[in-house]
């Protein structure tokens, strides 16, 4: 672990100088550069205080939890495959995915093909229409979409996609709070 580094980037964050921090822990600035630098070593009661001037302790500072997962391989995601009303697939991009504020799927349908109805929900969802085109259907309202276009809804009634055409739809759909 880089103690100086972790140190100097917790003080960045609370938006404090070097000096400002010595002020607090009563050091010098010259040591707060040294032990931000790791050319000088604070001792234990001395990193408590700089901590305790920081916002932080030493449980908090030392908890190495692992770097949340941002990039997501075909390997992490997870494909379900609906021959009967779909007639596609549905792939869930982000794993867990439901623990977020949104949630993204990619929806592949044939001719003929549609998405389960959804009821009404507080939030949004989002789609773009990759290839192929849709029929947006919400309540008893019929918009379709096509290839390179997408739609924004604040979903009040009932809605599913339908494909709309011949060909294979693919439709990135996002919805907020998670609901697929």
């Amino acid at each position: 672990m880089d103690i100086g580094n972790k140190l100097r980037l917790l003080r960045i964050q609370r938006g404090l100088t070097q000096e400002e921090l010595a002020d607090r822990c009563e050091l010098s600035k010259g040591f707060i550069s040294q032990a931000e630098r790791n050319l000088a070593s604070p001792s234990i009661a001395t990193l408590t205080d700089m901590l305790e001037c920081l916002g932080s302790s030493l449980q908090d500072f030392f908890n190495e939890s692992p770097a949340e997962k941002t990039v997501f391989s075909p390997q992490d995601m997870f494909v379900k495959e609906d021959a009967e009303e779909l007639k596609g697939t549905i792939t869930w991009l982000v794993p867990d995915a439901q623990k977020n504020r949104m949630e993204p799927i990619l929806i592949e349908m044939e001719e003929g093909g549609i998405s389960l109805t959804m009821p009404p929900h507080e939030g949004e969802e989002f789609g773009y229409v990759l290839s192929g085109s849709i029929y947006l259907e919400q309540g008893s309202a019929r918009q379709r979409v096509r290839a390179g276009c997408s739609f924004c809804i604040h979903p009040k009634e009932e809605h599913c996609l339908r494909n709309a055409g011949k060909s294979r739809a693919r439709v990135l759909w996002v919805s907020t709070p998670p609901s697929f």
